[in-house]
């Protein structure tokens, strides 16, 4: 697996080497692009399944799942909570774009295990605004998990509910637990 977690940076830096990480990733999307061929495909998934994972970058769903370009949906937030943004992107993936099936994939070590809904209260004191939404914070992964199966299986949005599983990904072996949803 390669990895740019060795590339050097200042503490608090977004710097690296002449430019920003931003320079840098405009720079290698132009050598993407020199060698990009359109593959032809529409925004329909080949495997009508969408994706609910954390953002963490440790994560690498498509090799992790043996996934290639076009084969699902993907939606990442922090702590692959299912909020209501991501009901609003599966319902559209569901009902505009033809997915059937819902993967929910939360991990070990997740760091809203470590957060608090007190999060929003510093937020707020720092920045004199209450955010609107939830932290959603958790302290037992596999039940976060569970919660987050029954989001899905009781939108009245979600046509399709039925192939709801839910997962946990342990970033030490590269394994999927699946969850119980009792």
């Amino acid at each position: 697996m390669t990895t740019s977690a060795s590339v050097p940076a200042g503490p608090g830096s977004a710097t690296v080497g002449q430019g920003t990480v931003t320079d840098r990733l405009v720079d290698a999307n132009e050598q993407y692009a020199n060698a990009f061929a359109d593959p032809g495909m529409d925004a329909r998934p080949v495997l009508r399944v969408a994706v609910v994972a954390c953002m963490d970058a440790r994560l690498d769903l498509h090799a992790a799942l043996g996934l290639e370009l076009g084969d699902c949906h993907t939606v990442r937030n922090a702590g692959g909570v299912v909020t209501d943004d991501v009901i609003r992107s599966l319902t559209v993936s569901q009902r505009a774009l033809g997915t059937r099936s819902v993967v929910l994939i939360h991990h070990t070590n997740c760091g809203l295990e470590s957060l608090t809904e007190e999060f929003r209260h510093e937020l707020e004191m720092e920045v004199g605004q209450r955010p609107a939404w939830a932290v959603e914070a958790f302290r037992d992964v596999d039940q976060d998990v569970r919660q987050s199966m029954q989001r899905v299986r009781t939108s009245p949005f979600l046509p399709h509910t039925d192939d709801v599983r839910g997962f946990v990904f342990d970033v030490k072996t590269g394994l999927l637990r699946e969850i119980d949803p009792a």
